[in-house]
């Protein structure tokens, strides 16, 4: 029994009580309720306080209303307890063989047990890397790589449809320094002081001079064009390339060039003035961004006509309510805290509402250690430790499980030696080793020819066995929140719990039969249960782009 099939017996009884003249709420009965482990687990498998919930409302107190509602629960064969406890909580205790039954459910829905509908009907765009095309990515994008593509599967796993989109910032002055450097850098010539320095600016220059003859004989201007043009296409591709390996990838990549050259810019702004935000003022054309808590106005056309960054980010969220979106959600650095205000203020100049339509999440800043020493360079960028770097010292599974770990509104601090250490204290390898652990099990299983054809759920009737299975029925609710609060982190958490739970079901419960010993049905239960935490461990390290391996 999930607790949310609990949660629908606990509604079953108020309906019957209501409908037997027993109890009349105020308002009417709720159409859902939750239902919580209690942290003592001597009080019970679960507690639910929606007697304090109605009670008042009914004209009783709550622990009439919660005596009412126990007398009807205790009628139920799969409740084995009810208690009142304090004020007017209810506490419950399901029957062995109805918690049992989550083990054959896990393994009916397979890999799409956790999923729920919560979401259902939402479209949402996830931009979560914001980058130029003039170098390798940093540290900062390996985290939002890691979250935000692990966040895209969390919501998708709760019922939306999920676009994951990177915006590539391939217009401005920095594109013309990308290609002045790489220019530079094949005629053996310095670099300019505000170019790009990194030792990648050599190598990329060599390959392009390789690729596109006759380029260093072009006019100059043209040539700086040219190895920017080039410079960009293959820059793209690597960064591509990199994030795929990290197994991060992205259904749009979205041009900031192509707001401009398809004017979706002065759309935007006509789109905006007709909703009376704009005015001219001092040769420029300005955004009233202070009618939505903006801490200034901003300019959208500046006096020499020529647009801005903020035009570019207000056609740049029309484009994406027009693709569709319900939602647009931004993962910006630490370093753009500005931008909330700002951001939220388009959406409402657009006429839309900047508390469904629009959310920003801000991420803080990791360090990465390496020999008890911050690693602070890289060896081809010169400034900055790249993500290829990263997962090159860390590997994929440990450095996307440790930063999908955290709140990513706290800044961190990763210890590459501790990261990849194969020891229990490591999160990420006890959670790989636990799913090993299980598949190992079921390979011997196998070889001993136990087949699981029955399943007699009431033979789980162990303590840790109702614990493990307590576990395993919270996943789809954790999925849902982790998914509704935009925090993949809680499914890191959840899977150290579990991992937990089976490793102390495992240490009292004799899973599989000892030497001569006959195949009983509780092995055969036992063994259902295994086959249910493992398929759970596994969707959640899905979800977390984490491999589930079979042997360690």
């Amino acid at each position: 029994m999930t607790p949310e099939q609990l949660a629908e017996k606990i509604l079953q009884a108020l309906a019957a009580l209501a409908d037997d003249g027993a109890i009349t709420v105020e308002g009417g009965l709720p159409r859902e309720l939750k239902v919580e482990r209690p942290k003592n687990p001597e009080h019970g498998d679960y507690a639910t306080n929606v007697a304090m919930q109605l009670g008042k409302r009914a004209g009783l107190n709550p622990r009439q209303f919660a005596e009412l509602l126990a007398a009807k629960l205790r009628d139920d064969d799969a409740i084995t307890a009810v208690e009142i406890a304090g004020p007017g909580f209810i506490n419950l205790r399901v029957a062995a063989d109805a918690q049992g039954k989550i083990a054959q459910a896990i393994l009916d829905a397979g890999s799409a047990y956790g999923h729920t509908d919560s979401l259902h009907g939402q479209t949402v765009n996830l931009e979560f890397i914001s980058a130029n095309p003039t170098g390798p990515l940093h540290l900062g994008h390996t985290r939002w790589a890691a979250v935000g593509d692990a966040l895209a599967r969390v919501l998708a796993a709760a019922g939306a449809k999920v676009t994951r989109e990177f915006y590539i910032n391939d217009r401005g002055a920095q594109m013309d320094k990308f290609g002045a450097s790489l220019q530079a850098a094949a005629h053996s010539q310095p670099i300019p002081e505000d170019g790009y320095h990194g030792e990648y600016i050599g190598d990329l220059a060599k390959q392009i001079v390789a690729e596109v003859p006759g380029i260093t004989e072009l006019p100059e201007a043209e040539q700086t064009v040219a190895f920017r043009e080039a410079g960009y296409e293959r820059q793209l591709k690597e960064q591509q390339s990199q994030l795929e390996h990290f197994r991060t990838n992205f259904d749009v990549w979205f041009s900031e060039r192509s707001l401009h050259e398809q004017d979706g810019v002065g759309h935007a702004i006509d789109k905006l003035r007709e909703q009376g935000h704009l005015y001219d003022a001092d040769d420029a054309l300005w955004m009233r961004t202070t009618d939505f808590t903006d801490d200034k106005d901003r300019v959208l056309i500046r006096s020499n006509g020529e647009p801005t960054y903020f035009a570019s980010d207000a056609a740049y969220y029309v484009n994406k309510r027009e693709r569709g979106f319900d939602v647009c959600i931004y993962m910006l650095g630490a370093d753009h805290h500005g931008y909330v205000n700002r951001l939220k203020a388009i959406a409402a100049c657009a006429g839309d509402d900047p508390e469904h339509n629009i959310e920003i999440l801000i991420g803080q800043l990791v360090k990465i250690l390496k020999g008890g020493e911050e690693m602070r360079l890289s060896k081809r960028a010169g400034t900055i430790v790249t993500l290829a770097e990263l997962v090159e010292e860390g590997g994929v599974d440990p450095l996307r499980y440790t930063l999908c770990r955290y709140p990513v509104d706290s800044p961190l601090t990763l210890d590459i030696e501790e990261m990849t250490r194969q020891v229990s204290e490591n999160p990420v390898y006890y959670v790989q080793y636990a799913h090993a652990r299980l598949a190992s099990i079921l390979r011997n299983a196998d070889e001993l020819g136990i087949k699981l054809d029955e399943f007699d759920p009431g033979l789980l009737s162990h303590e840790r066995e109702g614990d493990l299975l307590r576990a395993l029925a919270e996943f789809p609710r954790v999925v849902a929140t982790a998914a509704e609060l935009r925090e993949p982190h809680r499914i890191a958490r959840y899977l150290e719990d579990t991992a937990s739970a089976f490793h102390k079901f495992y240490d009292s419960c004799r899973v599989l039969p000892r030497g001569d010993e006959e195949v009983e049905p509780v092995h055969k239960a036992r063994l259902t249960l295994v086959s249910a935490t493992r398929t759970v461990l596994a969707n959640g390290l899905d979800l977390l782009g984490v491999s589930a391996p079979e042997r360690m």
